[in-house]
């Protein structure tokens, strides 16, 4: 006979296991001390912790995704109408000023700039409004974990963080040095950004997809492994999980977001170490890894500063160690039609990326060469389907 107890029980210890399986957290260690999650968990992605807080979040990613598949589409038409109108081709390459005088009183295009700054903003403040007005309970779940492994977490709160780090990139508020709940704020948004993908990001599917396409040396040797500007870390934990018996470093010049990447690798049970430390001065020995990866980390930065980066990488890597580097135009050229630049120039303007249009106009690949790099420009497209560059440090 079947009573509730048995039945309960059963399904806790199916829940235990589906649980393990999906999050690769041990069955038997269960979720650590001083792990805070009023909701639980959907596989690795620890729910929101009120349902009014999830439920602006789902309102606001569909939200998002209309403005950005259906009133983008039609700003876009609407654009290249205007162009027309004006004796224009949309597919050349035209000056931004010209392109300002022919569409910047135009109403569907303002109001399409407008849908897609607000819905940053509202999804901003839905975050951080929940965590700073529980911030004891979350900031004593961050202090438990940065000294709880696996994993290290090497804090610098003496580090002279440059101005170029101190933007508000995304218009996130606070940015990602200025805000102490920056990672919390920084992983739900970003979620509400990949749900444009097939399958989204909720587990981290983007972040595993890319560590499995990172290709290795030519040796097979994988033993120390990098990731730079490792934000909170999803990319860093891909890596771990992809080569186990490697030693993975993260490193970021933001605190909070190694705090909140940190917690989460513990939490998963993914032995990774974490740094502050600048990308252009690592602090590592010389041919000290294997492989150095870095996921859109160059146009967050100025170009000189992108230059130091792939000086400071070759230094660190060994003899027929890869740089892999994934961002928008790397080991690809950057397109030059009017509308691709017209809506670089809103990133730039209204989304805060600050050196988006700086980026635009850096020759990766000669950067890698003059670090002294063997450049292959023919790497794999492990993301949006865009060739990237593989930079081999010469025997």
């Amino acid at each position: 006979m079947i009573n509730r107890r048995t039945l309960f029980g059963a399904a806790a210890t199916l829940g235990t296991a589906i649980t393990s399986a999906l999050t690769g957290r041990s069955a038997s260690a269960g979720p650590p001390a001083f792990d805070v999650e009023p909701r639980g968990t959907v596989g690795r992605l620890e729910r929101l912790p009120r349902l009014d807080v999830e439920s602006r979040d789902d309102f606001l990613t569909g939200y998002r995704l209309w403005q950005t598949r259906k009133l983008g589409s039609v700003a876009r038409g609407r654009f290249n109408t205007i162009m027309a109108a004006n004796g224009l081709n949309s597919k050349d390459d035209i000056p931004l000023q010209r392109i300002f005088e022919v569409v910047e009183d135009d109403p569907i295009l303002g109001v399409q700039a407008h849908a897609r700054a607000c819905v940053h903003n509202l999804m901003h403040e839905n975050f951080q409004s929940f965590f700073h007005a529980n911030a004891d309970t979350y900031l004593a779940e961050l202090e438990a974990a940065d000294t709880s492994g696996p994993g290290t977490l090497e804090l610098n709160p003496d580090i002279d963080i440059p101005e170029y780090a101190r933007h508000e990139i995304h218009t996130q508020p606070g940015g990602y040095v200025g805000e102490p709940f920056a990672g919390h704020i920084y992983h739900y948004s970003t979620n509400n950004f990949y749900a444009r993908l097939d399958k989204g990001n909720y587990q981290d599917d983007l972040h595993t997809d890319l560590g499995n396409g990172i290709p290795t040396p030519a040796d097979g040797k994988v033993s120390r492994i990098l990731d730079l500007g490792c934000g909170i870390g999803q990319l860093t934990v891909a890596l771990k999980e992809r080569f186990p018996q490697a030693e993975v470093w993260g490193l970021d010049i933001g605190a909070p977001m190694l705090r909140y990447g940190h917690m989460r690798a513990v939490e998963l049970g993914v032995d990774v170490n974490y740094a502050q430390r600048l990308a252009e001065a690592t602090q590592f020995p010389d041919n000290h890894f294997d492989i150095v990866t870095s996921y859109i980390l160059h146009h967050e930065v100025p170009a000189k500063i992108s230059q130091r980066i792939v000086n400071e990488t070759h230094r660190i890597l060994r003899p027929g160690g890869h740089y892999f580097p994934i961002d928008f135009y790397t080991g690809n050229k950057p397109r030059t039609d009017a509308y691709t630049k017209f809506s670089e120039w809103k990133d730039h303007r209204w989304n805060n990326e600050v050196w988006r249009l700086e980026y635009a106009k850096l020759d990766f690949s000669r950067a890698m060469r003059k670090a002294g790099f063997a450049v292959n420009e023919k790497g794999p497209a492990i993301w949006r389907s865009r060739k990237n560059l593989i930079g081999v440090k010469p025997a």
